[in-house]
């Protein structure tokens, strides 16, 4: 009898070069913008309103950028991560056109890295995804690297290939949509009146709000965005008999959170680099800090970028981050480094 089912890839079903076309593209539509504000409270205007997103210069309001982002994620995790131990980190991340209602969008990985553990068990694979449009314009990319179970422990084990990586992407190679223009921009409708001019690198801030994580909502996202890793939804899988929140949820959850501070930071254009520290359950109640990193220009009218900081905490004092043996407190869910776009 042949088996017909997918059980996935194991350390040793990769190499480097390896090409991979992932299943199954998806047409996103208006409703995608109604159930990620469902699930998260994003207000940022740019993505809310055809109106304001008009009046800056684009054709309608587009797509949330992590909406984005986990739905090319998505299509990846059948071939990438199915047996993943662990999703390590980010890299290199950047938008390269914004995704509108109507789009379909598809994902492309190639393997650029690999090392085994030095237990033999497992061990990380990096890869570069590409996510592609109907017109086949790339609309994203980004790295990851993740921790892999080997399925025989008795191969040896494979040349190690590490990529060399920016450690943060140049603010000469954002890109910025076309047409963005920040000169008329309405600050009493985007809800705060601060703009790029008034953050101050090393600049912190408290973004007060906390939500609550839900078994429910937190299933409801991953299978929105077809996210198939089997801890998030079958309680078995782990010793603790508990689903494991996706961490793009959390992402998103911190994202739509800092909307109280960072009002402005209308658009995401780069992700470089990001950890998810500690794991996050139903139960656990998620709040938001930023830190202001640096600051760019743009030659887009109007408009500044701004390198921020989210972490993502279920508790502790704000802004306390590592301990004294540097590792990341037990209460740090999520720490992200991102640029994004601001008005002048």
């Amino acid at each position: 009898m042949m088996a017909k089912t997918n059980p996935g890839r194991f350390f040793e079903d990769y190499a480097v070069g390896d090409v991979i076309t992932h299943a199954v593209p998806r047409t996103v539509s208006g409703g995608e913008r109604a159930l990620y504000h469902a699930l998260y409270p994003a207000r940022h205007a740019l993505v809310s309103s055809d109106a304001f997103a008009q009046a800056c210069g684009l054709p309608a309001s587009p797509l949330d950028d992590w909406a984005a982002f986990h739905v090319v994620f998505g299509k990846t995790v059948p071939d990438i991560s199915l047996n993943a131990l662990a999703n390590l980190g980010y890299a290199e991340g950047r938008w390269l056109r914004p995704v509108w209602p109507g789009d379909t969008l598809r994902s492309v990985s190639e393997v650029i890295g690999i090392k085994q553990n030095s237990n033999g068990k497992s061990g990380v694979v990096w890869v570069r995804t590409t996510g592609l449009n109907q017109r086949d314009e790339a609309v994203l990319e980004y790295v990851r690297w993740v921790m892999v179970r080997k399925h025989d422990q008795d191969l040896p084990a494979p040349e190690t290939v590490l990529p060399d990586l920016f450690d943060t992407v140049p603010a000469d190679r954002l890109v910025i949509p076309d047409g963005l223009d920040f000169t008329s921009y309405d600050f009493a409708l985007a809800g705060e009146p601060h703009r790029w001019s008034d953050y101050q690198v090393g600049e912190r801030i408290d973004h007060v709000d906390g939500v609550t994580i839900e078994e429910a909502e937190h299933m409801l996202a991953t299978r929105l965005w077809q996210n198939t890793a089997k801890v998030h939804f079958d309680a078995t899988n782990r010793d603790d008999g508990k689903r494991l929140i996706y961490g793009g949820h959390v992402i998103s959850m911190a994202r739509a959170l800092s909307f109280n501070g960072l009002a402005n930071a209308q658009m995401v254009v780069a992700l470089n680099g990001g950890a998810h520290a500690n794991p996050c359950f139903a139960g656990d109640t998620v709040r938001a800090w930023s830190e202001v990193l640096d600051k760019a220009e743009t030659a887009a009218p109007g408009v500044g970028a701004i390198r921020l900081r989210l972490v993502a905490t279920k508790g502790g004092d704000p802004f306390a981050l590592r301990g004294d043996d540097g590792k990341y407190l037990p209460d740090v869910l999520l720490d992200l480094d991102y640029w994004a776009l601001m008005p002048l």
